[in-house]
């Protein structure tokens, strides 16, 4: 396997590449600055540096070699095609607010939140028409699940259980 060692750093390089690894919120990008600054500073070889980050040293050598060409910009993931996410941030924002309020609350004629009412609700109010599975996976990255309404009937009649059990005594015999 070919060894690859990126040059020395200089200081602004060096502090380029800290701040990357520490202020990024992308996993895989702080991995690829730990990859440099491991080669650069420890003089590490791509097999050490892929037992240190558990990835192949095929993978460490490639990203070496795009640190080497491009600089800290080819440590970035490249654009990739395909149409962007429509639900924005304040979007899914309100969509929290919504779902964590009974739809009576906002003068609607239903008391249970469906993922079809609730696809409903926020393109009336947002503008913004996605489907209900998009609803779904954005509710469940907070933790929000939904299942299938459980139906109860009640009465305001403080005799009601008497009355039902009393019924269904009157059925089973």
């Amino acid at each position: 396997m070919k060894k690859l060692y990126v040059p020395s750093l200089s200081k602004e390089q060096k502090a380029e590449l800290e701040e990357l690894y520490r202020k990024t919120v992308l996993p895989r990008v702080r991995t690829r600055a730990q990859m440099v600054l491991l080669s650069a500073e420890k003089r590490l070889n791509s097999e050490e540096i892929a037992e240190v980050v558990r990835e192949s040293s095929v993978t460490i050598l490639r990203w070496l070699h795009r640190y080497v060409a491009e600089g800290i910009q080819g440590l970035l993931d490249a654009p990739r095609s395909g149409r962007g996410s429509v639900v924005t941030d304040e979007f899914r924002k309100r969509l929290l607010e919504v779902v964590r309020r009974r739809p009576r609350s906002l003068n609607l004629e239903y008391s249970m939140w469906t993922l079809q009412r609730l696809a409903d609700f926020m393109a009336e109010e947002v503008g913004i028409r996605v489907s209900t599975e998009t609803i779904r996976r954005a509710l469940a990255k907070e933790d929000i699940v939904f299942s299938r309404p459980q139906h109860t009937i009640s009465s305001p009649d403080p005799e009601y259980q008497v009355k039902k059990r009393r019924l269904k005594k009157l059925e089973t015999n």
